[in-house]
């Protein structure tokens, strides 16, 4: 453990942090650069030291001071003398619930990264913790629910304009950027994401939720490993000599628009590369090798408590990145259609994650022109949405007439979907959640 200490103000929030990786620097950045006033950071606990050592040089670099370390087996010790008022939980999703649990038990209040967890048990664990520490509460950061074009989504809907929503039709593409990206790194694992519909899809799941104010009640969802993977590039007809384990050191990787160098990128050099001599994470493995074990191409049909059909797929290998959803309703249709980024070139470059090049929504009222909905302009990723969520959890309270917050029944409800739906492809079956897991 480092031997720096943060000085105490009062008045201003303590957060302490598990899981130094790509996601904690989106938290702990903004902590240091815009809330200092309101919050700062008091301890950093994770698997890897090299990672810990990299995040107190961004944090000095921001002007915040260097704070103590300390290795995952010490979590409890870091939370009994640093003292958080919060701990904010971006490790892998398969140890969520560990911190989450052991931050509960100890007294603390928990900020945790979607997914709040992969899968029942694990969940059940979080509502037992909450239910023994009364007083104590869990938040999911769900910022989708906070881009501008999402939050008037639920004005609109919750406004009449199509009267009572009977299904809704949402589709998402991935692209071979950021899509593959899932496929390089710890996600391609299900045991440590629960595939694409737990980690990624729980975004998805929780707009549905959040905008038609229900939860779903049945799933049937079919899933397949379709693009990515050793087996389907051998179908394609790409030869056995230009596959590689990993693109670091390996001299064919530069032909392939798939490969990660990270020794290109600074960040991602010092914050893996560097740092696995450690643990023998290898960030760049290939898109096209062997050992996963999550699908590419998801499609699901989930039924709600309030009688609304929604038909979904997700696809991680398109060509641009966005979405279309669409909601028909007794007076009418609203159609919603976003890209992030509309193309990847050969390179495998694109815009950051999270950007946004255009949007629309359209009303369409049953025998009425249609009409294009003005959405308000947001500021920073995700159409806006990481800027106001950011604020709400580090800035000044402010009333959110949106109920935007996400609780742990919240995040529940959003990874159940997902799971039923694993459960579904592996079974061929129609799910019910509750039989999952009911929730009170």
């Amino acid at each position: 453990m480092a031997e720096t200490t943060v000085p105490v103000r009062t008045g201003r929030k303590k957060y302490a942090i598990v899981g130094t990786g790509g996601r904690a620097i989106f938290f702990y950045t903004a902590i240091a650069r815009d809330y200092s006033a309101t919050s700062y950071i008091v301890g950093l606990c994770d698997t890897n030291q090299t990672r810990l050592t990299y995040a107190n040089t961004k944090l000095s670099s921001l002007g915040h001071p260097s704070v103590p370390t300390y290795l995952a087996s010490d979590f409890e010790k870091m939370v009994r003398e640093t003292q958080p008022d919060e701990v904010i939980v971006t490790t892998i999703d398969r140890t969520h619930n560990i911190y989450i649990v052991a931050a509960l038990d100890l007294g603390i209040n928990v900020i945790t990264e979607k997914p709040m967890t992969i899968d029942a048990p694990r969940c059940l664990s979080i509502f037992s913790a909450v239910e023994r520490n009364p007083g104590k509460r869990v938040r999911v950061t769900f910022n989708y629910r906070y881009a501008p074009h999402n939050t008037k989504i639920y004005e609109i809907l919750h406004s009449g304009a199509i009267g009572t929503v009977t299904s809704v039709h949402f589709e998402w593409m991935l692209n071979t950027s950021h899509g593959a990206d899932y496929f390089r790194r710890w996600h391609r694992d299900k045991r440590n994401s629960g595939g694409l519909l737990v980690h990624k899809s729980t975004h998805h799941f929780d707009l549905v939720n959040f905008w038609l104010r229900t939860r779903p009640a049945t799933v049937y969802a079919q899933g397949d490993l379709k693009f990515y993977g050793r087996e389907n590039a051998e179908l394609r007809g790409v030869p056995a000599s230009a596959m590689y384990t990993r693109a670091y050191g390996a001299a064919n990787s530069r032909e392939d628009p798939f490969a990660l160098q990270m020794e290109e990128h600074p960040q991602l050099k010092a914050m893996y590369l560097d740092a696995e001599h450690e643990d023998a994470y290898y960030r760049d493995q290939s898109v096209f090798g062997d050992g996963i074990s999550i699908e590419d191409t998801m499609n699901l049909l989930v039924r709600y408590r309030n009688g609304a059909v929604l038909t979904y797929s997700l696809t991680a290998y398109a060509p641009w990145e966005g979405f279309r959803v669409s909601f028909n309703g007794t007076g009418g249709r609203l159609e919603m259609e976003v890209v992030e980024n509309s193309y990847v070139n050969s390179g495998g470059d694109q815009a950051a994650e999270g950007s946004l090049e255009k949007r629309s929504i359209v009303l369409r009222k049953l025998f009425e022109k249609p009409q294009e909905i003005a959405i308000t302009d947001g500021v920073g990723a995700h159409g806006g949405g990481d800027t106001v969520l950011l604020n709400d959890l580090f800035g000044e309270p402010t009333t959110d007439e949106y109920m935007r917050a996400a609780s742990h029944v919240d995040g529940a409800l959003s990874i159940l979907t997902g799971i039923a739906a694993n459960r579904s492809i592996a079974t061929g079956q129609v799910v019910n959640v509750d039989d999952v897991l009911r929730i009170p």
